[in-house]
């Protein structure tokens, strides 16, 4: 997405494996992704140094490179072919796919355990589903560091098999960390949580990953299965989307293969970035109870209102809308279920502005 909030999308076409797909992203967007890696502050001050001069950065980067790609050899490979096509060292990219699985053990200043207190912010996002007699839908802040600012972009490709989707991505990454849908009738939004590090096992499954094959789920269940089955090393909220069978699903995991699901129903759920169902030990996140706070003073029973939500600043330090210094919203999704579409929209989501309508089906 460029400066000036236009969301460049590139359709990859059918590409023969993951590689393929990889390399032509990467050469599409390899201003885009090298931009990122030169801004990407959390690249540059944490995750590089931790990774040349820590003695425990290599049995750990070792380790999430062994699971991620045994489990899930054709994403590694379209990282691979991201990096190659783009220019950037693959180390680089390794990193920044990686980062929630790294940053965790990361020492940081005055003790040697980390997460327990909060710390520099690196994502959020905020939820709302309401599925009703006359109106399904999820709306979703797409929230982030300051370093993915003009640093997103729309991917759309079809595999061997003929199924397509359609994901938004940060540059280097797989898509998507975000939102998405493909041709099957699936879509999902996504929203971090902080378990804290005891919660926490190095080296396993990749969020990062575990999104990418979400992106071939075959059916709700399908969807499922795939967020809940593989060992991940950091949990996440996972809002799952049947668009042909008019059902929204909230789903927790934790690392364990230990997940928790609340069905969508008339009354609005909020999702900010704080486990909300799944008992997990968890960082207290006053950015998220805050959200979750002013959500729960405000009506939702539309579209509309759902979007007024959305773009609320009514709290000046942790609003849901959020404009910096550190954190921003990068965009708004409404995904309606009875329309069938996912629609994008750029600034403020209560002035309306759409800058793409996407039919899902």
């Amino acid at each position: 997405m460029g400066a000036d909030g236009e969301l460049d999308v590139f359709d990859a076409g059918r590409c023969a494996g993951g590689y393929a797909l990889g390399l032509a992203v990467g050469r599409r967007f390899a201003d885009v992704i090298r931009s990122r890696m030169r801004q990407d502050l959390v690249l540059r001050e944490q995750l590089l140094p931790f990774a040349s001069t820590a003695a425990k950065a290599p049995p750990l980067l070792a380790a999430l490179e062994a699971a991620n790609r045994e489990r899930y050899p054709r994403y590694w490979d379209e990282l691979v072919g991201t990096a190659d096509g783009s220019g950037v060292p693959l180390l680089h990219v390794i990193l920044v796919n990686f980062r929630k699985e790294i940053l965790p053990f990361i020492p940081k200043e005055g003790d040697g355990h980390g997460r327990e207190e909060e710390e520099e912010p690196d994502g959020d996002c905020s939820d709302v589903l309401i599925v009703s007699d006359s109106t399904a839908i999820a709306a979703h802040n797409e929230d982030g560091n300051v370093a993915l600012l003009g640093h997103t972009y729309l991917v759309r490709a079809t595999l061997p098999d003929g199924l397509s989707f359609t994901a938004y991505t940060c540059a280097g990454e797989l898509p998507s960390c975000a939102f998405g849908f493909n041709s099957n009738g699936v879509a999902f939004t996504l929203d971090s949580v902080p378990p804290v590090n005891d919660e926490i096992v190095a080296g396993a499954i990749a969020r990062n990953f575990v999104s990418r094959d979400l992106l071939e789920a075959k059916n709700l269940e399908d969807a499922m299965r795939r967020i809940c089955s593989p060992g991940v090393s950091v949990g996440h909220s996972y809002n799952l989307m049947d668009v042909r069978g008019r059902r929204i699903v909230n789903v927790e995991t934790a690392s364990g293969n230990r997940f928790a699901v609340h069905e969508a129903g008339a009354t609005p759920f909020f999702h900010a970035n704080m486990y909300r169902h799944l008992q997990v030990k968890q960082v207290q996140d006053e950015n998220s109870m805050s959200r979750e706070k002013r959500a729960a003073q405000c009506s939702v029973d539309s579209k509309e209102t759902a979007l007024s939500l959305l773009g609320d600043t009514a709290d000046d330090k942790y609003p849901i809308y959020m404009t910096g210094p550190t954190l921003h919203t990068l965009c708004t999704v409404l995904v309606d279920l009875d329309k069938e579409t996912m629609t994008i929209y750029k600034g403020n989501p209560k002035n309306g502005e759409m800058t793409l309508i996407l039919p899902m089906l």
